[in-house]
Formats: structure tokens, sequence, C-alpha cells
């Protein structure tokens, strides 16, 4: 029997430990922790996308501060914002919302960001810090694909785990935060061969790459985890990078699409940013 994981239940946990972290700066003097969002043009996923991160912040206590810019807007105007929110103290974590248009150099936008401030982790610095295994904020998805295997006791260390998929988004940087918890770690991407044969032999099988239903029945071992990254919007709905209903019954515990991994994405954006302002103020989060 396959038991689904509750991405909404692990992430409403994870919310209330930060709102208990906010109350306790404010409390303590140290100010209203911030999260900055930058959106360039109308795209409209990405405004939901947004919308529900500020609604986010206020359902803990933070302050949210909105920047939109039209979609037209040259690169240099983009860094200019970018560079106010560095330096401004209101603000802790700050993000640059992703795709941006196709004039716009998504990396150079990201590597304006201070490390320090860096709530989605994405930048060149953040990810250099998460791959020589120094301290740093991580990437918020990863990191979510972490929190819901403790959340559900599943043993990493010694752990035979696949990560199907690549990018710098959630491939490589999940790859590296199950490094870090002595996983024996494999990463596949689309020149591996028999893909079906090196996920079938793992213990966890983690899928992010973006291709609706990818993995089915063949992919999967008798008992094994399976976390599905994958958010594809098809004729039928939301669907994700594994085949559900295939994989159910061989399973032992399986991310549902939605309400598996994507109601973390933002619960780890907050708690970057309260982690970012703790470390400001020298402050020591609580157990």
């Amino acid at each position: 029997m396959t038991e689904l994981i509750d991405g909404k239940a692990v992430a409403a946990a994870v919310r209330a430990r930060v709102t208990t972290r906010v109350d306790a700066l404010r409390d303590g003097g140290g100010g209203t922790p911030g999260l900055a969002t930058v959106l360039v043009g109308d795209d409209a996923a990405s405004r939901v996308y947004v919308s529900g991160k500020h609604r986010a912040c206020a359902d803990v206590g933070m302050a949210s501060f909105d920047v939109v810019l039209p979609a037209d807007a040259a690169q240099e105007d983009l860094h200019h914002r970018i560079d106010e929110l560095a330096a401004d103290d209101r603000v802790h974590g700050m993000i640059v919302q992703l795709p941006l248009p196709d004039h716009l150099d998504p990396l150079a936008a990201l590597d304006r960001i201070p490390a320090a401030k860096d709530a989605d982790g994405l930048t060149t610095v953040s990810q250099g810090l998460l791959a020589t295994g120094r301290p740093g904020l991580r990437p918020a998805t990863p990191a979510g694909v972490i929190e819901l295997l403790d959340a559900y006791g599943v043993e990493l260390r010694g752990a035979d785990v696949v990560v199907v998929g690549r990018s710098i988004l959630v491939g490589r940087p999940v790859a590296a935060l199950l490094l870090e918890r002595d996983a024996s770690v494999t990463v596949c991407h689309s020149k591996t061969r028999d893909l079906a044969a090196v996920t079938r032999a793992a213990d966890v099988v983690i899928a992010a790459v973006g291709r609706p239903r990818m993995l089915g029945r063949d992919h999967v071992g008798p008992g094994a985890v399976v976390i599905d990254v994958g958010i594809n919007r098809t004729d039928a709905g939301l669907v994700g990078d594994v085949d559900a209903d295939a994989v159910s019954g061989v399973a032992r515990l399986l991310t549902p699409v939605p309400g598996g991994v994507g109601p973390m994405t933002i619960a780890m954006l907050l708690q970057n940013t309260v982690t970012a302002a703790e470390q400001r103020l020298g402050a020591v989060a609580p157990a």
C-alpha cells in the first residue's frame, strides 16, 4: 500500500516554526524580518506565485516588499532595483521571480543578490557554498524535499538515491543536500542509458525533469520512496513527472501532485528569510 506524503501538513509545521521565530525576533527588539520579490512583466502564473509568497509572509508575521517592473525593462533597470533592495535594511531575504522575459539574463540578475539575502539560494555564491559543504542559505525547493523525507522518517544515511534531472534549480542542489546527509547519490538525465534500470534499484527516487508522467511502473522498485518535484500543466490538469497511478501500490511513499513538494517551496523560502534575519542580528533560532 502506497502512503501519500502530505506536503501541506509538513509545510504548515514549517510555517508554524517560522512564526515562532519571527515573534521571537520582534519581541526581542530585532524588528520584523522582510522578504522582497522582484517580478518583471505580467506573466499570469508568475503573478500568482508572487502573490502567494506575499500572503504567506503576512500569515507568519513577516513584512514583504513587492517590486514590479514592466516586461520591457532593461537589464540595467533590473539590476538597479535589485541593488536597492540589497542595500535596504528592512529586507532580509529577496528573490527574483523566474522566468524572466527572454531579453534579460537571469543569472546576471540573480548574482546581484547578496548571498546573505539569497532567500531562494540560487546565486552562484550560494550554489558554491552548498557544493563545498559550507554554511549558507539553501535552495528552497531542494531543502523542502529534504524536509519531507525527514518528516516521514526516511533514513538517508547510506541510502541509494537517484535524482532524475540536473538543473541548477532542483537536480544539482538536491543531490548536494543528499550528499551532506551521507546518501549515495546518482544523478540521471536525458543521456542516461537504461534509466529504468538505474531508478528501479534505488531506495529513493527524486524526479525533477519537467516531463509529464515520464517515470512509470518500470522505474520504481518495490518499497521505494518517490518524490515528484514536477508540476506539468496538461489537458487533464496538473500532473507530475511520475505516473502516480502506475507506481501506486509499488512505492512505499509518494508525493502527490499537487499537494506534495509544491507547498514546501514557499515554506522553505520563509524559513530562509527568518534565518537570514537572525544571522544579521546575531540572534539564535529557538530549538
